[in-house]
């Protein structure tokens, strides 16, 4: 008796990028090892990243980027109608990201410190959902590849598809790394969201929480660690602010 084949439509796949570096993409692109069986499950009709072709019938829209410019708007809200599926994809989509940090300042010292007053337009930075409305959304500076492949191959198969709810430092102590307080510095991994399997703190650098915070993160037990080791409540501030995703949190008094 023969084994039975299985067989499922290929997901009809773009991938988009607005105000970023196109980071996240290119985390995807560079995955070799696992690259052809990866796209596999995907019928690419537009990624810039590895084909200049360009087409404009897609089931499931990866967004990259966060928005800042009117024509971004309009850009985006076509892609929304389009896609079935629609993936805020990397920190800047999910929350604004680093480029947030623009919106402490006006436009017009914006422009002029790093357009020399030239006649740009640019607006406050935004998260993709200020706009339209997300389906999933896939945080990371970058996106972790093995995550994204996992969602991936969810979404082709029709499985559930989560993230996970513990915060970094659980995936910190299974790499056996010293605590980054213990080294006197303020590390966001005890709140944030894992799934980059503590790719940071394994190289001695602080998390700065670009995966937004983890499910029921108890705060002002994190407050008071950062004033029981004497560590700076404003340094701690930046941090929250970096990527903007734990706009909930800033400025917190407790």
């Amino acid at each position: 008796m023969k084994n039975p084949v299985y067989t499922f439509e290929k997901l009809k796949f773009a991938s988009f990028e607005f105000t970023c570096c196109e980071g996240c993409q290119l985390q995807l692109a560079n995955r070799e090892a696992s690259l052809d069986a990866f796209f596999s499950l995907l019928d690419v009709r537009t990624f810039r990243e590895i084909s200049s072709e360009k087409h404009d019938d897609y089931d499931i829209a990866f967004v990259e980027g966060s928005i800042s410019r009117s024509d971004e708007i309009e850009r985006l809200q076509v892609i929304r109608k389009q896609a079935k599926i629609l993936v805020a994809f990397g920190t800047c989509a999910c929350f604004g990201g680093v480029n947030s940090l623009k919106n402490r300042f006006s436009t017009e010292e914006c422009i002029a410190e790093v357009y020399d007053g030239q006649p740009i337009e640019t607006l406050p930075i935004r998260k993709i959902s200020d706009i339209v409305q997300v389906d999933l959304s896939i945080p990371g500076c970058p996106v972790a590849k093995e995550e994204v492949e996992r969602i991936v191959v969810s979404l082709a198969t029709g499985s559930l598809v989560t993230l996970p709810k513990y915060p970094v430092c659980v995936e910190c102590k299974e790499q056996l790394n010293t605590c980054m307080f213990d080294l006197g510095e303020i590390c966001l991994g005890s709140i944030t969201r894992a799934g980059c399997n503590a790719v940071c703190t394994s190289g001695k650098t602080p998390c700065l929480g670009c995966r937004g915070h983890a499910d029921d993160i108890n705060f002002p037990a994190f407050m008071e660690l950062v004033k029981e080791r004497g560590l700076s409540v404003s340094d701690l501030q930046e941090k929250l602010g970096f990527y903007n995703a734990f706009e909930a949190y800033r400025d917190d008094e407790t």
